[in-house]
């Protein structure tokens, strides 16, 4: 028996159709993944399951007696409100009561007694005392302070209340909308195991490929007004929505060209007049009123970054910098020196110091010790996940384009609106003020205003939030083509795998190491931001290393361990293989460079093909002396 069920439920927005006539039904231990470009109506679809919209026509049923708990994409108020009364309000009444006893026991010595015998005795009869465990529960295992304020957490902590006020329940619908944004990786990763065992039904609208692979066993898609659903993982489902679209492009051909054939008979005068078959006339009717309620494809998505003079060969140097606030060391004598062509992602807990580092990296803060160098021809554009380079009470003409009626692009002029219909807004929408669009909408308009500028360093801090999953794999590949350089801080884990080519890892107590490849390599060489979070206060260690993940600025050098256990003749050639490895690493950085320049695949095919031979035989040689470094440390 199902849970929910909606039977032919149709939801207009004006003249834009969200729903039409869609059935759908959750029952329990599905874990469905709710896919659907922005706007396409995925959160009105969970606005209308959980009972706060109602549809223009057909009906939703509800089991009766069952709980339905609801995640919104919006992060709640800063307010006074402490997050354990925050995470207590999920419990309704019962909620009231332990917020009533848990301030009462806080302040044991003047509490009042007998309110707080009369509030015992109530729990007592509602078994608020399990619900008041689960309460703690939560809390501890999202590490959150239970009596701070609300407006004094960031808003990734803030996201981690929500999700403890929305699990706390227990409900047997979970509707949760966008559940990892403002989230870091640590969480995401417990959210994902939290989810996996969760016996109750959910629904889930996210970006995040690899958390939707691992926590949905059901798609469902909305379409130009439809409802599809696929039983299967989510990359099961890209195959199945591939092979189906092929299929309605094959049948939309074959409807055409016997339209296009029947308009021309019809069409044949006289003649065809005397001879004609009604019934084939009423045909032809049909046939042209099937093909006005064809709803067709949205474009994709087509922007491309607007590139900047060329910078110098140096991006920017550190030399032994530390950063602290107060007493609090975020970044502890780093030093690293970037290039141009670097793509790099950032990777840390919330509050780790990656946005500090960001700033001085750009230059925008001074560190307290150490040397800061930047290039020479830096151009940056800055995108913030905070969305603060957005009026929100101007339109995207303002916003984007200043008000003017052109942008140039790459040298180019073009018309602002067929600028900002690349990113996917319609004319009604571009003259919208910003406060009105989606939060999706709004990171496009970021977008949009970021690439309009010429740049040869793009600072992307968090660019996938609210994104649709067929923008995000455009951006993807707009980055790969980005001559420039790259500096990316996200929580998704695959974006960033498709992205950067090395990680600066915030480990905690303000050390910071580089490392080689993208986040999912770091993991499988011993990576674990859980373990850095769970160690915060403890001395660091590295983490577990094979060779091919070791830290760029600091290189196998360190023998001290191992050289009690090794002959003269293994101590001299570990000593030449470190030596090797620094200068393969080097001559790799510089093909890598060499190859990322934009007039690379235009040169002659000889020297292209010498340039790439080098480059897979200095990997060749790279993994080799690894090996061999692995072999003598052992």
């Amino acid at each position: 028996m199902p849970l929910l069920r909606l039977d032919k439920v149709s939801l207009n927005f004006g003249t834009h159709v969200l729903l039409d006539h869609v059935d759908f039904q959750i029952t329990k231990g599905q874990r469905i993944g709710l896919l659907g470009r922005n706007g396409a109506g995925k959160t009105t679809l969970m606005k209308l399951i959980a009972g706060s919209v109602k549809p223009d026509g057909g009906e939703r049923w509800l089991r009766p007696g069952i709980q339905v708990a609801w995640l919104e994409q919006s992060l709640p108020v800063a307010d006074d409100q402490t997050v354990y009364d925050t995470v207590a309000d999920g419990l309704a009444e019962v909620g009231e009561l332990l917020k009533q006893y848990h301030h009462l026991i806080a302040d044991y010595e003047h509490a009042d007694m007998a309110k707080l015998e009369r509030v015992q005795a109530q729990l007592e009869a509602k078994h608020g005392w399990s619900l008041g465990q689960k309460v703690d529960t939560v809390i501890s295992q999202l590490q959150l302070p239970a009596d701070k304020p609300l407006a004094e957490l960031s808003g990734g902590w803030r996201k981690r209340v929500a999700l403890a006020r929305a699990l706390v329940r227990e409900p047997e619908l979970l509707l949760l909308d966008e559940p990892t944004n403002h989230l870091d990786i640590p969480a995401i990763e417990w959210l994902e195991k939290t989810l996996q065992d969760y016996h109750g039904a959910l629904l889930l609208v996210t970006h995040d490929r690899s958390f939707l692979e691992s926590v949905a066993n059901q798609i469902a898609e909305i379409d130009r007004g439809q409802l599809y659903q696929f039983e299967g993982t989510y990359l099961r489902f890209l195959r199945f929505r591939e092979e189906q679209l092929a299929a309605e492009e094959t049948a939309n051909k074959l409807f055409d060209k016997k339209l296009a054939e029947e308009e021309v008979w019809i069409r044949q005068g006289i003649k065809a007049r005397r001879t004609r078959n009604e019934g084939r006339v009423r045909a032809l009717e049909a046939m042209r009123d099937e093909r006005r309620q064809r709803r067709t494809q949205q474009g994709k998505a087509s922007f491309e970054a607007s590139q900047g003079v060329r910078s110098g060969k140096l991006v920017v140097e550190l030399t032994n910098i530390s950063h602290r606030f107060d007493d609090n060391e975020v970044i502890k004598n780093f030093s690293t020196t970037i290039m141009r062509g670097d793509r790099i992602g950032l990777v840390g807990v919330n509050g780790a110091g990656k946005s500090t580092l960001l700033k001085i990296l750009l230059g925008k803060l001074q560190p307290t010790e150490g040397k800061v160098k930047l290039g020479t021809k830096i151009d940056t554009a800055y995108f913030d996940q905070l969305r603060e380079h957005l009026d929100l009470d101007k339109n995207l003409i303002d916003n984007v384009c200043g008000g003017q009626d052109y942008i140039e692009i790459n040298g180019k002029r073009k018309h602002a609106i067929s600028y900002l219909s690349d990113f996917l807004f319609t004319p009604d929408r571009i003259r919208t003020p910003a406060k009105a669009l989606s939060g999706g909408e709004q990171n496009r308009a970021i977008l949009a205003k970021v690439f309009s500028r010429p740049a040869n360093v793009l600072v992307l801090d968090e660019p996938t939030n609210d994104l649709d999953i067929e923008t995000l794999e455009l951006l993807e590949d707009i980055l790969l083509k980005f001559a420039g350089t790259v500096l990316l801080v996200s929580h998704d884990r695959q974006f960033m795998d498709n992205v950067v080519t090395s990680l600066m890892v915030f480990e905690g107590s303000g050390r910071i190491e580089e490392y080689v490849g993208g986040y999912s390599d770091w993991i499988r060489n011993g990576g674990s931001l859980i373990e850095i979070e769970e160690r915060k206060t403890k001395p660091i260690k590295s983490p577990k290393d094979n060779g091919k993940n070791k830290p760029l600025n600091n290189a196998p050098d360190d023998t001290r361990q191992t050289e009690n256990k090794l002959s003269y003749k293994e101590k001299k050639e570990l000593e030449g293989l470190v030596r090797q490895i620094e200068k393969l690493e080097s001559d790799k950085k510089e093909l890598g460079r060499l190859m990322s320049e934009a007039d690379f695949y235009t040169r002659d095919k000889d020297s292209i093909a010498k340039v790439l031979k080098q480059a897979t035989r200095n990997q060749e040689r790279l993994d080799q002396a690894y090996k061999n470094w692995e072999a003598l440390e052992s």
